[in-house]
């Protein structure tokens, strides 16, 4: 039992940046339901095809985090992308902010939760590097 924990806790910040990032990847690709959780309209095909793209780098991230929780040779990788992505979107979000307003909820969500989750992560990599 406590070596389940602990595989818990050593992929927290995997198991909860997938859990995110793949049904987003979902609604990115699917300009069905995308006006549904967020305030987009899909109007050109060039608009569909960029978020199509992002769909699939989404998916292929959450490739490597799926790779990282099941394969402990690539926990490492798995998460130093993690650090990259979380703080590169929060960071993108962040500038977003101040040169073109608030954005809806979904996305004010976004920032706290990537930079939490990018924090999270660096502190993950320290605390289990450290064992290795």
């Amino acid at each position: 039992m406590k070596s389940k924990i602990n595989w818990i806790l050593k992929n927290l910040h995997l198991i909860v940046s997938l859990s995110i990032v793949f049904p987003t990847a979902i609604i990115y690709g699917s300009p069905s339901i995308l006006p549904e959780h967020l305030d987009i309209q899909v109007n050109t095909i060039d608009l569909s095809n960029m978020l199509k793209a992002i769909m699939c780098l989404y998916l292929g991230i959450s490739l490597v985090w799926i790779m990282g929780i099941w394969k402990t040779e690539y926990w490492k990788f798995a998460t130093k992308l993690n650090i990259l992505f979380m703080i590169s979107l929060a960071i993108g979000r962040t500038l977003s902010m101040l040169i073109d307003g608030l954005p809806t909820a979904g996305y004010i969500f976004g920032i706290i939760a990537e930079f939490t989750l990018g924090f999270y992560s660096i502190y993950q990599l320290k605390k289990y590097s450290r064992y290795e």
